[in-house]
């Protein structure tokens, strides 16, 4: 099968076009023929072997966590899937290996949703990272409820393009942090507040929209961004990060909660996703596609920032 790997960590030169075998499910797995798979910042982050202290790795090493397409085979534990239906996944896996830029990808049967009716693959590939990343930063980490204020940085991205629909369909005013170009973008996802971050100081916007703080604030930037975050919180505010651990020491100081979070593969809140996008209270984030053979310029635009929404590779 055609896979986009690479033999060693570093950059665009590593990525190779290869020809490798195809992958044969374990009982618990399902074999996905992949027609799109998702560009996001773990995939150069990996590439560029940055991971290497979290997780093991081995060569030839297939980049990608998202992908959509069709049951291709299953193992025999699986129940609930048919050859030739659509799903749509993330699978991040113990050893990173066998990913998702490839025309075959196995996951297992507890990481995979029907794909919703209303998506096409270029849209349904682009979701399943970014809106577990949300899911899980926004409800089971900082425990959103309905009434609160959360600040969204980065907003037109990928995980901030979710975030903010996510918050807003439980209830809670939404202020992000976008470029001037993308604030109709973000405000027609449902943002209450558009700050731009260029012209701005957004400790002082926040502060000036909320006074008294916001109960959450969602760091998918890090570093100088993510301190300044502890500034617009309340007492006993959360502060989320996805990018790097948060400073244990300042969230002690503000009598915060921090911490980051390392999405999880999760088919039962894929499924409930799903149902979101069906029911249209739920969109997808904007989609650029580009053909499998230009990874390494997809990679390298996710790595530059400042995609509004996702980039997709195309496969098949």
């Amino acid at each position: 099968m055609r896979a986009i790997a690479i033999k060693a960590f570093g950059g665009s030169e590593q990525l190779e076009l290869m020809d490798l075998p195809r992958p044969v499910p374990e009982p618990d797995e399902v074999l996905i023929e992949v027609r799109y798979a998702a560009v996001n910042a773990v995939d150069w982050k990996i590439r560029e072997g940055m991971l290497q202290g979290y997780a093991t790795h081995a060569f030839p090493l297939v980049l990608g966590w998202d992908a959509a397409g069709t049951v291709a085979d299953m193992g025999a534990m699986v129940s609930g899937f048919n050859a030739g239906d659509q799903v749509y996944t993330s699978c991040p896996k113990p050893v990173i290996q066998h990913g998702c830029y490839a025309e075959y990808v196995a996951a297992k049967r507890d990481v995979i949703a029907p794909m919703p009716e209303n998506l096409s693959f270029a849209e349904a590939a682009a979701i399943p990272l970014v809106a577990l990343t949300a899911w899980q930063s926004l409800f089971d980490f900082a425990g959103l409820e309905a009434g609160q204020t959360v600040l969204v940085h980065a907003g037109a991205g990928g995980v901030g393009s979710l975030a903010i629909q996510l918050a807003k369909q439980a209830g809670a005013t939404v202020l992000t942090t976008a470029s001037a170009a993308n604030h109709d973008y973000v405000l027609a996802l449902g943002a209450d507040h558009a700050i731009d971050y260029r012209a701005t100081d957004f400790v002082d916007a926040v502060r000036t929209l909320r006074p008294d703080g916001v109960q959450i604030v969602l760091d998918t930037v890090g570093g100088e961004v993510q301190e300044r975050s502890f500034k617009v919180l309340t007492s006993g505010g959360v502060l989320v990060s996805i990018v790097s651990p948060p400073d244990e020491n300042l969230a002690h100081e503000h009598g915060l909660k921090a911490g980051l979070v390392y999405y999880q593969g999760n088919g039962a809140q894929l499924q409930k996703i799903t149902e979101m996008l069906e029911a249209g209270t739920l969109k997808p984030p904007a989609v650029r596609e580009m053909p499998l053979g230009e990874a390494a310029q997809a990679l390298e635009a996710s790595k530059g920032g400042h995609v509004q929404g996702k980039i997709v590779l195309k496969v098949r």
